[in-house]
């Protein structure tokens, strides 16, 4: 079974880049089995539809508009992408998922199991770094991560000296 960790989004406008900083600590900290690919989606959009062809499930890592508090966490399904029950979007790179899944559908390559790990920013204005409410949530955030892909079957290994995640927009940032 191929299973695909995605994390999307700008990391230019704050908390919008909270899935791809995920991304990032997660490749730093833990091994792998090889079924497991990890996506840095950024805004990609439509062009993620290859990305994501042939596996059998896909977890995402997001912002998301929904009611409710910042950091709060939210979970979607695969059939909530298709019968609009997501939130009305933040950026373009979520309609760019949506379109992704549905022209995959469309092409018989869509992940069976898709699952949407989505978290309220408090944030999107022009600005690396997450605030604080949500760089907060990192921790809670990679356990429901590790929690669905223990589900999936996959229990990666901690490594036993973690890398530096390389979280380079805000290296940028410290270096000025």
């Amino acid at each position: 079974m191929k299973i695909g960790v995605m994390g999307v989004g700008n990391v230019l406008l704050r908390d919008e880049g909270f899935g791809v900083k995920l991304l990032y600590l997660l490749k730093a900290k833990y091994d792998f089995p090889e079924n497991v690919v990890l996506i840095d989606g950024g805004t990609a959009g439509i062009f993620l539809s290859p990305e994501i062809d042939y596996l059998d499930k896909l977890l995402i890592i997001d912002v998301v508009k929904a009611k409710g508090e910042p950091g709060e966490i939210k979970i979607y399904e695969k059939e909530d992408f298709f019968i609009d029950k997501l939130p009305l979007k933040l950026s373009p790179h979520q309609l760019g998922l949506q379109e992704v899944l549905l022209l995959n559908e469309i092409k018989g390559t869509c992940p069976e199991d898709v699952k949407l790990i989505g978290i309220i920013p408090k944030s999107i204005e022009t600005g690396t770094g997450l605030t604080p409410e949500l760089e907060a949530k990192l921790p809670e955030v990679e356990g429901r991560v590790l929690e669905i892909l223990k589900e999936w079957g996959v229990e990666p290994k901690l490594k036993e000296k973690p890398e530096d995640p390389n979280i380079w927009w805000e290296e940028k940032v410290k270096e000025a």
